[in-house]
């Protein structure tokens, strides 16, 4: 049996921070939001959405931003590709989340695993 082929660091910095900067694009998160999210500094945050910054492995902010991709991934799954419909799902009231907006939320640890178990759960019943 073949062995996985190993990333080197760099790239998987590389993919995830893409990746990171393109989910906050289509959801229309500014860096003030997406700092609050990843527990990143704003300037950090902007940096990041400009390209300038790569995330660093096995940090907190590495991790969030995983769980951002997450959330995006499920979401967008569950709205067909629909990035308005995911905006739209992200600041409406909901009540899973006690009416606040999911954008509230899941600046908070808790609130982005949540979500994140949320859209999952709804993905395995469609």
């Amino acid at each position: 049996m073949p062995q996985p082929v190993s990333q080197p660091e760099d790239d998987r910095a590389r993919v995830l921070t893409q990746a990171v900067a393109e989910a906050a694009r289509r959801l229309g998160l500014k860096s003030t939001q997406l700092k609050a999210i990843i527990g990143t500094s704003q300037p950090t945050a902007s940096r990041l959405l400009n390209g300038k910054y790569q995330l660093v492995a096995e940090t907190k902010a590495w991790e969030l931003s995983a769980h951002l991709v997450r959330l995006y991934r499920s979401l967008s799954a569950l709205v067909g590709g629909d990035d308005a419909l995911a905006r739209d799902w992200l600041t409406s009231a909901n009540a899973a989340f006690n009416d606040d907006p999911p954008l509230a939320v899941i600046q908070r640890i808790d609130g982005l695993v949540h979500a994140c178990d949320y859209l999952d759960a709804h993905r395995a019943r469609v």
